[in-house]
Parts: C-alpha cells; sequence; structure tokens
C-alpha cells in the first residue's frame, strides 16, 4: 500500500486577505465549507494503508491544524513539524528518511490542490504503482484546458507499455506565446507538482543529484524530537540548508522519470482568478458567493461570506470581503496579489500575517473590538476542551457566557457558569477555561490593562504540550 506524505507548509499569499501566514491557504474552508487541506486527506484516504497511515511535512504554527484535520478524515498519521520552511526538496527529504520501511511507496500531494474527482485521481495513482514499484520516480501531468502562463509544463518523451511516458523535458512557466505554441503540439501537460516513489529511490536521486541537501536532512532527522505524533527535526542542520524545490534539486535533472497523464479537473487555486472559476457565474457573468450583490455589473467576482457587498456598475473586477481587509483588484491584475503581503508587511500592518479570527487547539477567538486600555473578544472553546491554566501581568478579564457552560477556575476555586453569567478574573489571578458540556461554549471576553498582547500569558499547565513546544522552540531558536 501506499504512505501518502502531504506537504502543508506553503504560506499561501497569493490568496490575501483570504489566506495569510498565520492561516495559509490550505487550512482555509474555500469550497463548500471544506479546507483545500481536508479535501486532500479526504481524496488520499482510499489510497492510504490505515497501519502506517498519512505524514504530512508542515510548520509548528500549523500543528494542532493539521492534527485535526488527519482525525476529521478518520485517518491516522505523523507531522513532521519544519523548524524552517526549506521547500519540497528538504521536505520530501525527511519524509523519505521518515518511512516504515526503504521500499515504501510514497505519495507527494500539495496540500493546496484541488481535485474534484476523487475516484479518477485515486485510479490514475493505483495505474501508476507498477511503474514506481519498479524503482521509477513517477509524476503527474494534468491535460491542459488553455494555454496557461502560471503553470509549469512537462513534455512528454517515450511512451511506456503501461500507459505512462518517459519525461522528455520540464518547461518553466511560460510566457502568453510560448504557452500557446506549446499547447498547440498537443504533446505537454501541466505539471502538478505530484509524486510517487518508493522512498529509497528518491533517497538515491537525492543522493545523487543534491547531496547537501539530503545531509542536512539526515542530520536533522537523527536528531528529531518525538512528540506523541509530532516529528520535530532538529533545528541548526536545517537552518544552514539549501531552499531549493524538487523539480529544480532532482526532477529536471534525473535520467529516470515517468509521467503518467491525468484527464480530470485540476486546480493548484493559486489566485482569485481560479478560486473564482470554481463558482457558476450569472447570466452577466458575474460570480458571487456569499453576501455579494451585482448590479449593471458584468464579469466581476464577489467573495463575501460575512455581510452585504455590492459591485454597482462595475466590470471585471476582484472583490474579496474579510472582517478586517478588503481586495479589490482587476481581474486581469489579480496575479499581482503577490505584491501585497510584502508592502503591508513593511508598514507594519497586522492584517499581512494575522487574521482577526485566530485558531486554537482548544477552538477559536475573535477580536472583534479594541481601543485604548480594552479588547473586546468572542470566545469559542470546543467540548471537553481547555485553555491552558495561565496568569496574566498586565491585563483583567471579565467573563460573560453565552452559550453552553464554562468551567471557571480562578485562584485555589472552581465553578461552574450558565448561560448569561459571568466572572471576574483579576490582575495577576492563575486561571483557567474549561468547557464540560458536549457542545461549543461560545463567551465574551473583556480585557482591560495596559498592555493586551498575546506574549502576555505565563502558562503553568497545558493539555496540548505548548509549554513543551515553546521551550522546543525556543532552544532550536
Amino acid at each position: 500500500m501506499i504512505q501518502p506524505v502531504i506537504l502543508c507548509g506553503g504560506s499561501g499569499t497569493r490568496l490575501w486577505p483570504l489566506s495569510r501566514k498565520a492561516l495559509p491557504k490550505q487550512f482555509v474552508p474555500l469550497i463548500q465549507g471544506k479546507s483545500l487541506l481536508a479535501l486532500t486527506l479526504e481524496r488520499v484516504a482510499p489510497l492510504t494503508d490505515r497501519a502506517s497511515g498519512v505524514m504530512c511535512v508542515g510548520s509548528e504554527d500549523h500543528r494542532f491544524l493539521v492534527r485535526e484535520a488527519i482525525g476529521d478524515a478518520g485517518l491516522v498519521g505523523s507531522v513532521i513539524l519544519e523548524p524552517f520552511a526549506r521547500n519540497t526538496a528538504a521536505a520530501m527529504a525527511m519524509a523519505a528518511l521518515k518511512a516504515p520501511c526503504v521500499d515504501q511507496l510514497l505519495l507527494f500531494c500539495p496540500s493546496d490542490h484541488h481535485i474534484p474527482d476523487v475516484a479518477a485521481f485515486a485510479a490514475m495513482v493505483r495505474g501508476a504503482m507498477p511503474c514506481a514499484r519498479q524503482g521509477r520516480i513517477v509524476t503527474f501531468g494534468v491535460m491542459p484546458t488553455f494555454p496557461s502562463t502560471g503553470y509549469g509544463y512537462i513534455d512528454k518523451g517515450q511512451a511506456r507499455d503501461d500507459g505512462g511516458h518517459a519525461v522528455g523535458r520540464f518547461i518553466e512557466k511560460p510566457a502568453s506565446e510560448k504557452a500557446q505554441q506549446l499547447l498547440l503540439t498537443g504533446n505537454v501537460l501541466w505539471n502538478a507538482g505530484i509524486f510517487l516513489c518508493r522512498a529509497d529511490n528518491l533517497l538515491a536521486a537525492l543522493a545523487q543529484h543534491a547531496p547537501d541537501i539530503l545531509a542536512s536532512c539526515r542530520e536533522a532527522m537523527m536528531g528529531a524530537a518525538i512528540d506523541c505524533e509530532f516529528v520535530r527535526p532538529a533545528a541548526d542542520p536545517l537552518e544552514t540548508c539549501r531552499s531549493e524545490s524538487i523539480d529544480y534539486a532532482v526532477m529536471e535533472r534525473h535520467g529516470d522519470v515517468a509521467v503518467f497523464p491525468f484527464a480530470g479537473a485540476w486546480s493548484d487555486v493559486g489566485s482569485w482568478n481560479a478560486v473564482a472559476e470554481m463558482c457558476p457565474p450569472d447570466e452577466q457573468g458575474n460570480r458571487i458567493e456569499g453576501q455579494g450583490v451585482a448590479i449593471n455589473a458584468n464579469n466581476n467576482f464577489v467573495h463575501a461570506p460575512n455581510r452585504c457587498v455590492v459591485a454597482l456598475g462595475v466590470d471585471d473586477l476582484v472583490i474579496v470581503d474579510t472582517p478586517d481587509a478588503v481586495l479589490v483588484a482587476r481581474r486581469e491584475g489579480a496575479e499581482q496579489v503577490q505584491l501585497v503581503v510584502p508592502e503591508l508587511e513593511k508598514r507594519g500592518t497586522r492584517q499581512a500575517v494575522q487574521h482577526r479570527l485566530v485558531l486554537r487547539p482548544w477552538g477559536s477567538y475573535d477580536s472583534i473590538e479594541n481601543g485604548s486600555r480594552f479588547q473586546v473578544k468572542r470566545i469559542v472553546v470546543k467540548p471537553n476542551a481547555s485553555l491552558s491554566l495561565q496568569k496574566h501581568y498586565h491585563r483583567a478579564e471579565h467573563w460573560i457566557v453565552v452559550k453552553g457552560t464554562a468551567e471557571v477556575t480562578r485562584g485555589k476555586e472552581t465553578f461552574l457558569l450558565s448561560e448569561n453569567q459571568s466572572t471576574y478574573i483579576p490582575l495577576g489571578e492563575v486561571h483557567r477555561l474549561h468547557n464540560p458540556g458536549k457542545t461549543a461554549l461560545e463567551m465574551i471576553e473583556v480585557q482591560s490593562g495596559a498592555y493586551l498582547e498575546e506574549d502576555d500569558i505565563v502558562r503553568l499547565d497545558d493539555q496540548y504540550g505548548r509549554i513543551i513546544s515553546i521551550a522546543i522552540a525556543t532552544k532550536q531558536a
């Protein structure tokens, strides 16, 4: 059987403001209320050896989102937490080194692609398994439907008896005229960035073409710390590791690569135009999600899940509304969104990285209002979940239960609060919030004090191991 490896370390800034570094696009509910990571895990589930499960490679900041997505998909697995993002070559090397056996078939999948036909995807992978077992690295190419300048291409070489082809060459993202010429040849595929191979074959290819990357990853994995399903490679070897994609590091130079065509729908969801194409148009060509309204307008995309957004008398726009940021761009210039985040970071704008809604392993909080010396949050705690036992040096807190039941620890006392009841946590008091119920706990928190940032939290006990994680991160830094 196959062990899927899901690569979920990307930052996803091309879909700002919905996707941000604190919550990249693979974790955002983009399609029918599901994230791209969730859909990826559902897609690989039929191919997965239930004993070994899946392997994910991501960042420390998103570890609980990854773990929750694995559980929601009904799978088990491990999560390699990269101390530094070093692109796909290093991520795949660490996964191959972690494989349960040297000849384990590994299916490497990006976490942020959309492939709606799960059965066709599984059939494609199963058809390529004999080729991969024989020792070749298999990649998958999508039948192109238009001359895209946003995708790389694979030129098909000699046909194989098993339905695949030798790889003639990898072609970088072309200019428009070159893309049209490639399409007219009828011999190219879009490079989907999905690979199937044995662990030992990938490691041998890395040893041949990128020995420095493999050496750094081997040293990092030998010094890895294991915390339940989380694997934390040693940081020092990866800090100096070369950052390079697997295409550059290996595939473009390796002679034993086969490509198998895929005729189903596929998107890397790499721009707002790609997201728009997944939404059906109305008679004027407008694609509307949520509470958007288009009047005397044509060919617009409006993403408005939270409030009414009206496009009046405008054409060919992308309008994306979130609670704390709005994007308005011409559709032809939507690819330039990647320029936004560096500019906002340069200006010190919080929205470059953070969402107003912040996800935590116990639930979430939404900073709905703030001002001088006060902040108001809406807090949601999952059933049977608890915040850490903690205290603050610079703020006091008022808690009001809106829905559900709260078990409150305050100093030496523990008590229950029901709907419409409240309590006060003085500055410096040790406290904890727990949801003992079977439904979500919702409450309003009013903070007051001279300093209200999240680093004013002293954790004394935590069921999610965040005290240990902080210690490890500090040691690695």
